[in-house]
């Protein structure tokens, strides 16, 4: 079972910084590529970012690179995604995904997220 959990949103400026946290159990960690998702209101969720399960692989969308920086810490069993130079267009619930090829992830095809957390970008 597929356990996943994150942390970190909030409200932030536009051009400003935050960093999310997702914090996976060993078992997921160890057997998934995991990624990022967020949907704004009234939107459809959209994929964000991925990271392949020993962290050789990264994909972005199109809005997101160059600004969000994924990345996985082995010992801690944590994926983060550091977001910069925040706009208003940022704003949504992001979730954690796990799949089991960042490509995979990227195409949608998931095997399990968290509930998500809440970013706000403010002018």
């Amino acid at each position: 079972q597929v356990q996943l959990e994150e942390s970190g949103g909030g409200l932030a400026q536009a051009g400003g910084s935050l960093r999310l946290s997702c914090a996976a159990s060993e078992r997921t960690f160890g057997t998934y590529a995991m990624g990022w998702f967020r949907q704004a209101p009234e939107k459809e969720r959209e994929f964000v970012a991925s990271i392949s399960r020993v962290g050789q692989t990264t994909y972005y969308s199109e809005s997101v690179e160059g600004r969000f920086t994924i990345a996985r810490d082995t010992a801690k069993n944590i994926i983060y995604l550091q977001m910069n130079s925040l706009k208003l267009e940022d704003t949504a619930v992001y979730y954690c995904a796990a799949g089991g090829t960042a490509a995979f992830i990227r195409q949608g095809e998931l095997n399990g997220w968290g509930r998500g957390t809440q970013v706000t970008v403010s002018s």
